[in-house]
């Protein structure tokens, strides 16, 4: 498994990559996670998932992003993660947020934050297995959870 920036040669790719039908209220589609990505230059890490030649997903980090306009409070974590429909259930989510981690870390963060919408089939119980608590916090409607690294 890798990462590989968006270019002009995978990003039709990407933006044809899609989840379960059921979780398509769960997650942006790609095409809005690139244009967030151009709108927060320097704050946005996008990067497309492959094993071998085959692309299984996309990810995308914040990095310092003001967290609820609060210019002192300041977080980093994953902002998008759409593994392909056909490709779940293989470790590449695992593999997305242990990278966005090690990213984040490598740039002197020590938690990673990640929001997720707390329904039934949603990715509450995928997000705790990877060792992340709730905050008690609320964004937007979803549930906030941090991974100390």
């Amino acid at each position: 498994m890798r990462l590989e920036q968006i270019t002009r040669n995978n990003y039709a790719a990407a933006l044809a990559l899609s989840v379960r039908p059921d979780q398509q209220d769960l997650v942006a589609p790609v095409v809005k996670s690139l244009a967030e990505a151009y709108v927060f230059a320097g704050q946005a890490w996008p990067r497309l998932i492959y094993d071998d030649d085959r692309l299984v997903g996309f990810v995308m980090a914040f990095l310092d992003i003001p967290w609820a306009g609060d210019p002192d409070d300041l977080r980093s974590g994953l902002w998008r993660l759409n593994i392909a429909a056909d490709a779940q259930a293989n470790g590449y989510g695992r593999f997305a947020v242990e990278a966005v981690s090690r990213e984040i870390r490598a740039r002197g963060g020590t938690r990673v934050y990640v929001s997720w919408e707390p329904r039934v089939g949603g990715p509450e119980e995928f997000y705790l297995k990877l060792g992340f608590r709730t905050t008690g916090e609320q964004n937007g409607g979803q549930t906030v959870g941090v991974l100390d690294l």
